[in-house]
């Protein structure tokens, strides 16, 4: 209706974030896929139950690998560098950050994945037809996430 005042509050967009791999350095990526976490359910019926249904509790939780994509520039060998530091059961683990930032480039949701180590480093794909960007993606496993709004 005309006259209405209108709430200026807004979903924020999601093309506008940063993530840091460990270190305070930002690194620009294209594409950030699978942060998401679940809880896995128990079920459960004792024997004298008069329902003939189970119950269900929440058991463990579980977060499956993000997967992180962007340009494949020159020089540029972070990713091989963390995913050579793989040896048996020795690898070093970092906390990685992904901020989802507002117009002023500000934190308004932040992704810790914690204990995070790369499984896998795919290369771009080559084609001589073709006219895109070369892109390159990291594969992360983590084991807790944790979401913040600052």
């Amino acid at each position: 209706m005309a006259g209405e005042v209108q709430d200026n509050v807004w979903p924020l967009p999601k093309f506008y974030f940063s993530v840091k791999l460990g270190d305070d350095s930002s690194v620009n990526f294209q594409e950030v896929d699978g942060l998401n976490s679940e809880t896995q359910v128990i079920e459960y019926r004792h024997g004298n139950s008069p329902i003939f249904y189970p119950i269900k509790m929440p058991g463990l939780g579980k977060v499956g690998n993000v997967t992180m994509r962007k340009g494949t520039f020159v020089n540029d060998n972070k990713f091989w560098d963390w995913y050579n530091e793989i040896k048996m059961n020795t690898i070093k683990r970092r906390t990685v950050v992904v901020n989802l930032l507002d117009e002023v480039g500000a934190p308004k949701m932040v992704w810790t994945l914690n204990n995070a180590w790369p499984t896998k480093i795919t290369g771009t794909d080559l084609k001589s037809e073709g006219n895109e960007v070369a892109v390159e993606s990291i594969e992360i496993a983590f084991e807790t996430l944790t979401v913040a709004a600052p």
